[in-house]
């Protein structure tokens, strides 16, 4: 067991790519934790998708030795992601900790991203050491970065550190401001056992693997503890830290970070934020663990093959294991057959979901369009969450609708706030504040709906200031919109999985939208294939997709005309009965066709 004061537990939080993990390759190289020979970009990035997109998606616990001034210490940092949409990666991340580093790109300087995650830092009461990052890159900024650091997030620059994680610089500083400013852990190792489960996956072969931070007493092998969420015993079988691989160890104390292994094999039993304790010496009450995140974007994903069924269940909960932001409830649809509702914290989490489910677990999905939580005032005062269109009862029974309104934070240069302010009013915001950050850089502050910011508002920020805007955003609450139900009609038919809410303001130019999209998507069947999108029973807009169509009076030659006439009144006949009874085949592109938002889409 490692002595109490000699350790360092912090994270490093940052906007996304400004090098986080790549710094997190440099602390592990000069600790000696990884050889040169071992050591690749972002080596904590172990999942496919991370590589893929070179992106943080899941924080990363790693435990390191460092010795300074011939002293050894036990740092144990968390490499966490960037993206508005892992937010809750991060703020689990920095409830383990006492410090946190807060890295800023010595060009692009302060960002979105940077300002939400140094204020999680400063609420959850961390040592937060300000680093200005990459300051080998050929234009840097420095001087104005911190000003803005000072300005906008309000720390004090006196101290900063100057680093690359690319090229080492700074690494030896780093180190020593960790060890020098961050508090050591607080614990008592005679109190009876707490600590917080932060983290969870599963093994194949061992079961569940719960990541822990240990806050009183010790934990060791053999030992047998209680989740107290969950109220069931077991067995310490394999107790360990991340070095970076699992690597077994005898006992953890206060302070220290690592995994415990019980054989757990029940996907349902281990709880993020949940408290391990002593099964005969119980802690007097439970860590106060997270809040529960509140999944704001919903969609649906069945199997292509309806056999598939189970193996996705199993896959989904695995996912949920790894994952607690995400959610999944069984759900059935007309057109697609049994699957499962899904929720998610926004689309980017949504696509790397799907992504992993489809490249590491092997299943095929349809995924259905997304839509954001909804709530429903009924006549008699009953107020319900929608997580789905087809959920929407009868306007009869309907008081009001609320549409999620989120606060958005744009920072983007100073000559681009005329468009990105059109944009907020194409998208019904409403303006509150614009605040200077320099000479070329400004923050505008809006309120606006979240369905009109989750699907492609990124993309649009992006397009407009050629890649140099960044935003954030927090949902405050639910307000009451013109919302209505529409409905998508094939050949006459709701197809439930193409149904959306949308502001009736924008319900004609989105019915027609789609239903131009339909067109282009589902191939040209043997008979005529009417697109409808209605509100309620009002037809708004119409495509037609023709028929597909033989020349069946091409072998005749000359002749009487009624030998012709006979040949076309049979084909109408045909296509007469495909049309009562033919079933219109709808690809996967098709459903998310109703994410259209502009006609030029």
């Amino acid at each position: 067991m490692f002595d109490q004061r000699c350790i360092r537990n912090f994270s490093i939080v940052a906007h996304i790519d400004h090098g986080k993990s790549t710094l997190s390759d440099q602390l592990l190289l000069k600790s000696g934790a990884i050889t040169q020979r071992e050591f690749q970009e972002q080596i904590l990035d172990d999942l496919e998708v991370e590589r893929e997109r070179g992106i943080t998606v899941k924080a990363r616990a790693v435990a390191i030795n460092y010795t300074l001034d011939g002293q050894q210490y036990e740092i144990n940092f968390i490499d966490t992601p960037g993206h508005v949409d892992f937010h809750y990666e991060v703020s689990r991340s920095l409830a383990a900790c006492e410090g946190a580093l807060l890295l800023v790109d010595a060009f692009q300087g302060v960002q979105a991203q940077t300002v939400a995650n140094a204020y999680a830092a400063i609420n959850a009461d961390l040592e937060v050491i300000p680093v200005v990052n990459k300051v080998d890159l050929p234009i840097t900024r420095i001087p104005e970065i911190l000003e803005e650091i000072e300005t906008v997030v309000g720390l004090d620059t006196t101290n900063v550190l100057k680093t690359s994680g690319k090229s080492g610089i700074g690494i030896e500083e780093c180190f020593r401001a960790i060890i020098e400013r961050i508090p050591a852990p607080k614990g008592d190792i005679n109190a009876p056992l707490t600590a917080l489960i932060f983290d969870s996956k599963y093994d194949v072969y061992r079961g569940v693997v719960t990541y822990i931070r240990v806050m009183d007493g010790s934990i060791r092998k053999g030992q047998k503890i209680l989740f107290i969420k969950s109220a069931l015993a077991h067995e310490v079988l394999e107790i360990g830290q991340f070095r970076p691989q699992m690597v077994a160890c005898d006992d953890l104390g206060p302070g220290q970070v690592g995994y415990i292994i019980t054989g757990v094999k029940v996907l349902g039993s281990v709880h993020v934020g949940d408290t391990v304790t002593d099964f005969h010496n119980r802690a007097p009450a439970a860590l106060p663990g997270y809040e529960i995140p509140q999944q704001m974007v919903f969609c649906g994903m069945y199997p292509i093959d309806a056999t598939d069924f189970e193996h996705l269940r199993d896959q989904l909960q695995k996912m949920s294991l790894n994952d607690a932001s995400f959610s999944f409830a069984p759900d059935t649809s007309d057109a697609l057959g049994f699957g499962f509702r899904c929720g998610f914290l926004g689309m980017l989490h949504m696509e790397i979901i799907q992504q992993r489910l489809e490249k590491e677990a092997d299943v095929d999905l349809i995924q259905t369009a997304p839509n954001v939580t909804y709530q429903l005032v009924k006549t008699n005062g009953d107020v319900t969450t929608l997580d789905s269109p087809q959920d929407v009862p009868d306007s009869g029974s309907i008081k009001e609708l609320r549409e999620p309104i989120a606060k958005v934070h744009f920072i983007l240069p100073s000559d681009k706030i005329g468009p990105i302010m059109q944009l907020c009013a194409d998208r019904r915001g409403t303006y509150l504040t614009t605040e200077y950050l320099g000479p070329n850089r400004a923050q505008i502050t809006y309120e606006l709906p979240l369905a009109e910011i989750v699907f492609d508002m990124y993309d649009k920020l992006k397009s407009i200031t050629a890649g140099y805007g960044t935003m954030n955003y927090e949902v405050i609450g639910f307000r009451t919109a013109d919302l209505v139900k529409m409905d998508i009609l094939v050949k006459s038919e709701k197809v439930d999985a193409l149904a959306v809410i949308v502001h009736r303001s924008q319900a004609e130019r989105r019915g027609r939208a789609v239903c131009k999209k339909l067109k282009e998507e589902i191939s040209r069947h043997q008979f005529e294939i009417p697109l409808q999108a209605a509100l309620g029973g009002r037809v708004i807009a119409r495509e037609t997709i023709q028929a597909v169509r033989k020349d069946v009076t091409a072998k005749c030659y000359g002749g009487d005309i009624s030998r012709k006439k006979k040949l076309l009144n049979k084909q109408k006949e045909g296509k007469k009965r495909l049309k009562q009874f033919g079933q219109v085949e709808i690809p996967q592109k098709a459903f998310l066709a109703v994410l259209s938002t502009s006609e030029d889409d």
